[in-house]
């Protein structure tokens, strides 16, 4: 039946996710009467309101501020850098802790109970656990939520599971203005998860204060295969799932990493990287870790060399910044979208070689 009432053509109403919406009066397509229907319309939030409502702690202006950050579209990325710099003042409180390991180590089992345990002693945990995205349809799993279904649930809590993007070693590049959003939020402790492949350990070492590398029992075939270069990028090693037979194992394997560790050069200047060992299933272990972590805050505040990894890092965030901005910039110009095809044609068929089609796209950029 038709609806003969008259209706206005816009009508303002407040949306129950917090959006301001406007009602817009639309023909039903699928409807043969042509009667009236009303489609929502979304305005996007302010600056000023996202600022406010990640100073408040609104868990869901934070989640779209994240989501804003994260967005590629250039209309996003300008307001997206508006609410990083209202925020800033409010950052750098918290301590930034970069969780890797091996696959099967446990990463998710430890940063639940390790959060946990935190959220019990009255901090504010963000977990920031990146997904790979697949090289092929670009798309990933994002299943942290799932895996921590205790701590998703805690009010003092917040999991932002983000897809990777195909960026080095699976970690976003937006991760850093992640991190400042979640501090102007009042998290006071952050837990950077990586995929644990590649180069990711890197990546997160440069944005982190503490670094934790998580493996396995058995210190035999899986201490051959590990590499040298992430042991020294660690702060503490933890042999995860030392209990019930595991247990004699696992401090077999805290004694071996600890022998190693001791020729290494230390991760951070003035600080004794040493193995540990903890179940996560059974909740041991997690309040010892976080003596460490605090006993090695003090002490690098104390040197200061807390204040001067930060410093370097805001800088390496400038490196990383300029070289993504040149990366976009040379291949969106015009001119080397048009020449790039031609050229990898050439050097394909050997008509070419690489270094002269390289400096001939650079020329082309240049000009």
């Amino acid at each position: 039946m038709t609806d003969n009432k008259k209706k206005p053509e816009w009508v303002p109403e407040n949306a129950s996710n917090g959006f301001t919406t406007e009602i817009v009066k639309g023909i039903d397509q699928n409807n043969a009467s042509g009667s009236a229907r009303k489609f929502v319309k979304k305005k996007g939030r302010t600056t000023e309101e996202y600022a406010q409502g990640i100073r408040n702690g609104n868990r869901t202006i934070l989640a779209q501020a994240i989501t804003l950050v994260e967005s590629n579209a250039k209309r996003h990325e300008e307001q997206a850098q508006a609410v990083i710099n209202e925020i800033l003042p409010y950052t750098g409180n918290s301590i930034r802790i970069g969780i890797t390991g091996v696959p099967g180590a446990g990463k998710s089992t430890f940063i639940e109970s390790f959060g946990s345990y935190l959220c019990e002693q009255g901090h504010r945990v963000a977990v920031l656990a990146v997904d790979p995205s697949s090289s092929v349809t670009g798309g990933s799993i994002l299943g942290d939520k799932t895996r921590m279904e205790t701590l998703a649930r805690n009010k003092n809590a917040f999991i932002r599971p983000s897809p990777s993007g195909g960026t080095l070693g699976g970690v976003n590049r937006k991760t850093r203005e992640t991190i400042l959003l979640c501090e102007a939020a009042g998290f006071d402790v952050i837990l950077v998860e990586t995929i644990g492949v590649g180069q990711s350990e890197v990546v997160v070492r440069s944005m982190v204060d503490f670094f934790l590398l998580l493996v396995l029992t058995g210190a035999g075939d899986e201490l051959q295969g590990m590499k040298k270069g992430v042991m020294e990028l660690a702060d503490a090693i933890l042999i995860n799932k030392a209990d019930g037979d595991n247990r004699q194992r696992a401090k077999i394997a805290r004694a071996e990493y600890n022998r190693i560790l001791h020729y290494l050069q230390p991760a951070t200047k003035g600080w004794s990287s040493k193995a540990y060992t903890a179940s996560a299933l059974y909740h041991e272990g997690m309040e010892e870790m976080w003596k460490i972590i605090l006993r090695f805050v003090e002490t690098t505040k104390e040197s200061g060399a807390f204040t001067e990894r930060r410093n370097a890092q805001t800088k390496d965030w400038i490196h990383a910044m300029i070289k993504d901005y040149l990366e976009t910039s040379f291949f969106s110009h015009p001119s080397i979208k048009t020449k790039l095809p031609t050229l990898e044609n050439k050097v394909v068929q050997g008509e070419l070689n690489v270094t002269t089609a390289v400096k001939e796209l650079i020329n082309l950029f240049e000009a």
